[in-house]
């Protein structure tokens, strides 16, 4: 009769420990986040005054970026399982830190954030993927307005 105890209690004891074990492994850890919805900005970043919420991975392969003499040109894509409205609150907050001042919010399927500052302008796009987001981050220089010359009067 011993033999079959321990035969059924070595076993369940392993199973319990095993769920247990298991079971805490998956436990999500917030890390004492005060606002789980907020996202940070990632750490390593392309131009340093244009952040990119953490969580999307750089499709380098769809990005190309150039800077020569303080002019700067760059498409840089990124995908992730983002939400929209939080990239969206992501960038109203983080881009007046860089001095960026937003323009305007186009939302048509996709989401247009255009930004501009001194000589350059910034255009975010979020283009819904199946379940994911393309988040495209355009840059460029800020085209130069000609004034335009006054028609002399016909006499």
């Amino acid at each position: 009769m011993k033999f079959y105890k321990n035969f059924f209690l070595l076993p369940s004891i392993f199973y319990l420990l095993t769920t247990v074990l298991i079971g805490c492994s998956t436990l999500s850890d917030n890390k004492g986040a005060a606002n789980p919805s907020l996202l940070e900005p990632q750490a390593i970043l392309k131009f340093s005054d244009i952040p990119i919420p953490a969580g999307l991975k750089s499709l380098p392969d769809q990005s190309y970026s150039f800077e020569s003499s303080g002019v700067r040109v760059g498409v840089l894509k990124y995908r992730g399982k983002n939400n929209p409205d939080q990239i969206v609150n992501f960038y109203k907050e983080q881009m007046p830190m860089y001095n960026w001042n937003l323009v305007n919010i186009v939302e048509y399927g996709q989401r247009l954030l255009n930004f501009e500052r001194d000589n350059e302008t910034c255009i975010i796009t979020m283009e819904p993927k199946w379940n994911s987001i393309i988040l495209t981050v355009s840059l460029g220089p800020k085209s130069q307005s000609v004034p335009k010359k006054a028609k002399s009067p016909v006499k």
